[in-house]
């Protein structure tokens, strides 16, 4: 195998990674690739980098790294399934990845909230007037505690969906969670640090982590755009609109 990746999510200590490839350019469209093992002590397997992420290389797991694979060479048993059923394995993934990610963006969303309240009930603006007296600041628990909760029922139903009828069916549900949940998490996010002050932007408050890091949830398996113009596409579908 010849060719780069500059952003392979957790190579940093990870002691192989998959690569996805061509490896019948012949064959049709979805029957291209396959997944492939590929050891990261092996020769070939060369991690140039952390790339940085808004100032930050980061290291671990919550990394991700530039590889240059030079005549990396491998077994042909380290292919993961069989030749060419790369795109359907990265397919039967990306469903349950997506939940597992709104899963954990809920979760983050959670710490954010509750960091949000602590930082309102302690801070005093004097003359017994606590932030946690201000209506915006009322107002940004209220919505964040609101949003949260109709995140996690979506992502419920969605679960639930994926489980009983299949990622194709559900796809719709999936594809809504995934902008929706991620947007959800950058608003409260938000909301959190402005709470917090200069304090909130700094990297002594875990929240300018977070918003670093996560701003990427609206990007990765798929950005906003596409999976709003998918499910869009399949609404419209039942209206006589045919995918142009």
């Amino acid at each position: 195998m010849n060719g780069k990746k500059w952003f392979t999510t957790g190579a940093d200590g990870a002691s192989f990674a998959i690569v996805m490839a061509i490896t019948d350019p012949g064959a049709g469209n979805y029957q291209k690739a396959s997944m492939i093992i590929v050891p990261t002590n092996n020769p070939g397997f060369k991690r140039v980098r952390n790339t940085p992420i808004m100032g930050e290389s980061g290291q671990g797991h919550d990394s991700h790294s530039e590889i240059n694979y030079d005549n990396c060479k491998v077994p042909v048993e380290n292919i993961i399934g069989k030749e060419g059923e790369g795109f359907y394995l990265a397919q039967q993934r990306l469903g349950p990845g997506r939940v597992h990610h709104c899963m954990r963006w809920i979760g983050t969303a959670e710490r954010a909230l509750d960091m949000m309240c602590k930082r309102a009930a302690g801070r005093s603006l004097g003359a017994d007037t606590l932030l946690a007296h201000k209506q915006t600041v009322q107002n940004w628990i209220a919505e964040s505690r609101a949003s949260i909760d109709a995140c996690r029922l979506m992502v419920l139903n969605a679960a639930h969906m994926l489980e009983t009828v299949g990622s194709k069916t559900a796809r719709n549900d999936i594809s809504a969670i995934k902008f929706y949940v991620a947007n959800m998490l950058q608003e409260v996010l938000d909301k959190a640090i402005q709470v917090h002050g200069a304090y909130g932007l700094t990297d002594d408050c875990i929240l300018s982590h977070w918003y670093r890091h996560e701003r990427a949830a609206r990007i990765y398996d798929g950005p906003d755009e596409v999976h709003k113009s998918s499910l869009a596409r399949q609404i419209l579908k039942n209206y006589g609109v045919n995918k142009k």
